[in-house]
């Protein structure tokens, strides 16, 4: 269902990665503008390669839920330029690893930066421009930006 919801809401895909190790960051190379569900991804697999950005929600049609998908798909370019890796989680009861780890509240999300930490967290749908901005200040997004 919640795939159906962003698909006819949004314009959005989802894309299941394998539970093979490693799969989800082949699915996310060929493909970053697809979206991830929280169950089907094990961050340790995306280290170094992808900034994850966890969108929760405890329903898909939870509306600030519905106002960051309608942001992140005006901005989805700039998403694909940071190597941004988008995963959501709108199911509580499957108790994904993702919600289990970072205990979400409601709608929130989190954006992880390459290394693997927590680099950001807010309960409120935010812009792309705006996470672009945070992004853009990470010393690795500056070695990257600095590279020819």
């Amino acid at each position: 269902m919640f795939k159906r919801i962003l698909a006819l809401c949004f314009g959005l895909t989802v894309m299941n990665s394998a539970a093979v190790a490693g799969e989800t960051l082949d699915n996310w190379r060929s493909d970053s503008t697809h979206i991830f569900d929280a169950k089907d991804v094990d961050i340790a697999d995306v280290i170094w390669a992808a900034r994850p950005w966890v969108i929760f929600a405890d329903s898909p049609l939870d509306p600030i839920f519905s106002q960051q998908m309608a942001l992140l798909r005006a901005g989805l370019d700039v998403a694909q330029d940071r190597d941004v890796m988008i995963i959501v989680d709108t199911d509580p009861s499957a108790k994904s690893n993702l919600r289990e780890t970072l205990h979400p509240k409601g709608f929130n999300w989190v954006l992880i930066g390459k290394d693997g930490m927590v680099k950001l967290r807010k309960p409120f749908a935010w812009d792309m421009r705006e996470l672009s901005r945070v992004i853009d200040k990470m010393p690795i997004r500056q070695q990257e930006m600095s590279k020819p």
